[in-house]
Parts: C-alpha cells; structure tokens; sequence
C-alpha cells in the first residue's frame, strides 16, 4: 500500500451501505482499516458504520456525479489524511426485458453507474494516491462473471461489467509508474439482498427457469480483504469467487 506499519489504511468503499459493500467494509474494519462507505442514501450507510469496530465515515455520493466523487475523496483525505483503498463496488442493473422493450433511461442509467461512476471514483483516486505521501495505493474492481457469460436480457448490465474488464487491464498498466495497483473481482451469486430470489428462479438461456444456488456473502468479503492486504509489488489482477454449484461454467 506504500504506509509504513505505524499508519493506519483508509479505504473507500462504494455501494457501501449494503450487500457487498456492507460485508467489505465490516471485513476491512475488523482488520484495523480506517473506512469510508458511500452510496445514495444516509440511513444504511450510518447503520454500516455503526457496526464497524474500528473509524468509519458515511459520506452520501452519487458515484456518476464529477462533483459529489470529488467530494467524497475530500471528505476522505479531510478525516484520515490518505487513501490507500477503492473498492469500486456500485453497480445497478436493469429488468430481464428484451432490448427493445427496455426504455433508454435504463442503459443510461446503469452506464452511469456501473461504468462512468467506476471511472470517476478511479480518476480521484488516482489523482490522490499520486499526491500523498507515502504515495501509492490500491483499486479493486467490483466486476461479473457476467461479464464473461452474460444472462438473458443482459445487454445494459453485462456490456458495463465487459467494459470494467477493460478498465482494470488499463488502469492496472497505467498505475504501475505511480505505485498504484489495480484489480478485479468477479462475482457469482453471493446471498445478498440483490440476489435474494435465485434460490426461487432465474431466467436460463433455455427459456426455463430454475432456482440457483446461492454463497455467503462473507467469501466475498475475504477474498477482498485478501486482495487488500497484498504488499505493493504483488497484485491479483483478476479473481473469480462463485457459489460453487451455479450454472456458470456451463451457462449459455
């Protein structure tokens, strides 16, 4: 991360007030991390900070706002000096309609999030962990094994999670004269509240559907805690964590 041992890390999480940015951010603080949960809504992310045993911070930010990024990351350094962490976790998706019958609003809007907003929180991040000192410091990349076998009726979703593939390949050669390291994370049915009816069915690329099953959500946490902790000369540039027995590998 380029701190020395005697100073704290400070990650910023984003959809942190539930799911799994909830479970990241609680994993994170267990481990001695200073950290700043964002998202849309004030109530869920004080609650997540409630929870923390070490210092947090809410800060309400809409992702795909220039400004309200900006801010975060000066709300950030105002509070605990650096930023060592970003872990890109917001992400919204769509109805399983077929394209023509999915308004435009809705492509924008997940674009907005999923992939400008991953861009802008990336941009910030970039521009603080040049500055500070120690500099340095580490992106994690929420994507999708989506990304890679999409489901039916998909397109806005799975086209954002392909394009953050791109975005950590770059990123990850771009940080690398600046001490900056970059990573991704895709992920398969972990049980979270947006996950919460695969157990009851899903649409299948056969036109059935079928219940899918589902992994705590904690896998997820730790193998981001993990991928954290890592000293700056080691990176893991893409890691797949799924519920074992999903139709992934023979999706499609």
């Amino acid at each position: 991360m380029g701190t020395t041992e005697n100073q704290s890390r400070t990650a910023i999480i984003t959809g942190g007030g539930s799911g799994v940015g909830q479970a990241v951010a609680l994993a994170l603080s267990a481990e001695g991390w200073n950290v700043v949960v964002c998202g849309r809504r004030a109530e869920p992310l004080e609650n997540v900070v409630a929870l923390m045993q070490g210092s947090g911070l809410p800060v309400v930010t809409d992702v795909g706002d220039p400004e309200e990024v900006d801010a975060l990351f000066a709300a950030t350094v105002a509070e605990f000096g650096r930023v060592d962490l970003l872990f890109n976790n917001a992400g919204s998706g769509t109805p399983p309609v077929p394209i023509d019958e999915l308004p435009v609003e809705a492509w924008l809007q997940t674009v907005r999030v999923n992939l400008t907003g991953s861009w802008l929180c990336a941009r910030a991040a970039f521009a603080q962990m040049k500055q500070q000192v120690p500099s340095g410091g580490r992106i994690i990349n929420n994507g999708s094994i989506s990304a890679h076998v999409p489901r039916p009726f998909s397109s806005p979703y799975t086209s954002t999670k392909h394009a953050i593939t791109g975005l950590t390949r770059s990123l990850s050669l771009e940080g690398r004269d600046s001490g900056i390291t970059v990573g991704q994370i895709d992920i398969g049915n972990a049980e979270t509240p947006m996950t919460a009816r695969m157990p009851l069915g899903m649409p299948q690329p056969d036109g059935s559907v079928r219940p899918e099953p589902v992994m705590d959500v904690a896998h997820v946490a730790n193998a981001v805690v993990y991928m954290a902790g890592l000293t700056p000369d080691a990176n893991v540039p893409f890691m797949t964590v799924m519920a074992n027995e999903m139709p992934f590998m023979g999706r499609g």
